[in-house]
């Protein structure tokens, strides 16, 4: 039965993909991908590209995805992209749509799926979970995300600081995804906010790919040199 699978290709391994994830990839006739626009390459296809098998000619479609904060735009981009899946779906075609990290992390799939379950109801969507950045980064560094009764928060781009503020007092250990831009400000926060200069710092962009960078470090050691301002980046501060 024809149908659309959403499927996490992890942080940029492709070792890291689930087996049934690298299955549905090479069973489909048709593989969706994420990009910020026509001229610029689809990191999730990028993770995959290794394991798609070239001579079965299956026909790769971009989906563009701005990159703005105008909820207008992106609700648009939205309902476009999941009209242009539901009809190729109900063409007869068995649909993969990548996404980085996990589907039901961040991404892109949470809305479209949203609104494909609302707009046809009948049609067969399942989804494949993939390794997010948070757990790649950890065994990296060697560092648990939470252990005992400790509280963990995960923070995304766009800070609100004032709210990471609040949030830094009542945890024990703080994760900032997505966006490096702006890790410094978020470093005077949690200073602020009562973590130890001791606490463990770790800061990582482009996981899982050949221009890896990891740094660890006592909070207190962090200078200018120390930041990124990728956007794919991660950020944990852990007190100790």
């Amino acid at each position: 039965m024809p149908g659309l699978i959403g499927i996490g290709v992890g942080p940029g391994d492709v070792e890291l993909l689930t087996v049934k994830a690298v299955k549905a990839i090479q069973n489909a006739d048709i593989i969706m991908c994420p990009a910020s626009n026509e001229n610029r390459p689809s990191i999730a296809l990028s993770v995959v590209s290794s394991i798609i098998d070239k001579s079965k000619n299956q026909e790769i479609i971009k989906l563009i995805f701005p990159m703005t904060k105008d909820k207008d735009i992106l609700e648009e981009s939205w309902k476009r992209n999941a009209k242009i899946m539901a009809e190729t779906v109900l063409k007869g075609k068995n649909v993969v749509y990548l996404t980085v990290g996990d589907p039901y992390l961040y991404s892109t799939w949470i809305y479209m799926h949203r609104d494909l379950k609302e707009k046809y109801p009948e049609m067969n969507i399942s989804v494949i979970p993939g390794i997010v950045s948070i757990f790649s980064f950890a065994s990296k560094v060697g560092v648990s995300v939470a252990e005992g009764a400790e509280k963990v928060a995960i923070i995304p781009s766009c800070y609100d600081l004032s709210s990471v503020k609040e949030i830094a007092r009542h945890s024990e250990s703080m994760i900032f995804l997505k966006d490096g831009r702006y890790f410094d400000q978020v470093i005077e926060v949690l200073k602020e906010s009562g973590f130890p200069s001791d606490s463990l710092f770790a800061i990582g962009q482009d996981l899982g790919t050949e221009n890896e960078i990891i740094r660890t470090m006592k909070l207190g050691e962090v200078n200018d040199e120390t930041l990124t301002t990728k956007y794919f980046s991660i950020l944990v501060v852990k007190r100790v």
